[in-house]
């Protein structure tokens, strides 16, 4: 929303979100400003506590560039920017669920998500169940009295199943339950979750935000209901990024939008691609009409980024490591979201179920900003090695 309180576009909200150059001297970048110490003008203003600045820990002017822009984007309450993405997972639950309380995950979660759950929380007296990420409305019967907290991740991490975000949310609030959805994958740009009932959005923004893989953050958002406490929770916890690396992710967002256009038609073009190449029994990319979930991601997403799943045609380990190890553009390595393509091996050992039903072994792609032909060049390497292994 311009001043004027007309609609202005995407990008134009990318651009200019967060800052005004007029309050720095017309500089258009926001000044980096490293910050521990914060000096009072006297010691009445020290008991008020009404100054706005008060220690590094909980807030600068860096970090209300990057916060103020990315609530412009979400159209959250408020917004928190923690070291990590995983971070971002930890502090809004460790803030919103106790000792004795239940919490629900979807099944196909980020693992180190899963892994937090598993160990740290049951260490500390919660109750932790899974279900099933297409479960929609069939929440509500597994929601206890004591359901404190339903966490989401659509589409699902690696195997890309899409929940009926407004159906789950619909369940959790009749019953005093909040949701929480970890939206990395499409971006405020392309999924605003607080729009569809959702009390807290969940961003790696060392994904596309950042976009340059050389910097970890995460961006926690929430509703009006639930900001305070967030708020508090992140005070309380000490969890607060470093200047230069909020500085660079608020750098990154000013060019996440053409970025993120690129990613998605070059991933998608690539996508449908594979759909007819040999050795190639399924992609799990939810914009494809061939996807089970398709019509759900279609009426609730406005576009797709640019990761995905294959499945080999058969095989196992042996041909997933001869697809991986004979690609030469596509690099090794975990994330995704930066300018340069990846590729990873998928293991669903840990879910318990959505393990899926699959032809053989899964690989996920990255698609970066190289170019296409080159890319599907790279990937047929992959895909005659995979079958000269068998």
């Amino acid at each position: 929303m311009a001043k004027d309180g007309s609609e202005i576009g995407i990008n134009t909200r990318l651009a200019h979100s967060g800052n005004d150059p007029r309050d720095y001297f017309g500089f258009v970048n926001p000044p980096v400003v490293h910050a521990s110490t914060v000096l009072y003008p006297n010691a009445a203003a020290m008991a008020s506590r009404s100054q706005k600045y008060t220690y590094g820990t909980r807030g600068t002017p860096t970090m209300d560039a990057l916060t103020l822009a990315v609530d412009a984007l979400e159209g959250s309450a408020g917004t928190i920017a923690v070291p990590s993405g995983l971070a971002a997972v930890t502090v809004p639950l460790l803030t919103f669920v106790s000792s004795g309380e239940h919490l629900l995950i979807v099944d196909s979660v980020y693992h180190p998500t899963r892994n937090f759950a598993d160990t740290m929380l049951k260490r500390l007296g919660v109750e932790v169940e899974y279900y099933d990420p297409r479960i929609g409305a069939g929440i509500a019967q597994l929601i206890k009295a004591n359901t404190k907290v339903v966490f989401t991740e659509s589409p699902g991490s690696n195997t890309y199943e899409v929940q009926d975000i407004p159906a789950i949310v619909e369940a959790a609030h009749a019953a005093g339950a909040i949701v929480m959805m970890d939206n990395t994958w499409a971006t405020p740009l392309y999924f605003k979750p607080l729009d569809h009932g959702v009390d807290i959005s969940i961003h790696a923004a060392t994904k596309y935000p950042a976009g340059h893989s050389d910097v970890l953050l995460g961006t926690v958002s929430a509703n009006e209901a639930c900001w305070k406490q967030l708020y508090e929770g992140f005070c309380t916890l000490g969890c607060c990024s470093g200047p230069d690396d909020v500085y660079q992710v608020l750098r990154g967002l000013r060019t996440m939008g053409v970025r993120l256009e690129h990613h998605r038609k070059s991933a998608l073009e690539i996508a449908r691609w594979l759909e007819e190449q040999p050795g190639v029994a399924q992609v799990l990319h939810p914009a494809l009409e061939s996807h089970p979930d398709h019509a759900l991601w279609k009426r609730d997403f406005c576009g797709s980024s640019g990761i995905f799943s294959i499945v080999l045609n058969g095989g196992g380990q042996k041909q997933q490591h001869a697809f991986l190890d004979a690609l030469k553009i596509f690099g090794l390595g975990y994330s995704w979201g930066g300018y340069e393509s990846l590729a990873v091996p998928v293991f669903l050992g840990d879910r318990t179920i959505a393990k899926g039903s699959y032809a053989g072994p899964l690989i996920r792609l990255q698609i970066g900003l190289e170019d296409v032909e080159d890319l599907k060049a790279d990937i047929r390497r992959g895909l005659k090695a995979a079958a000269e292994a068998g």
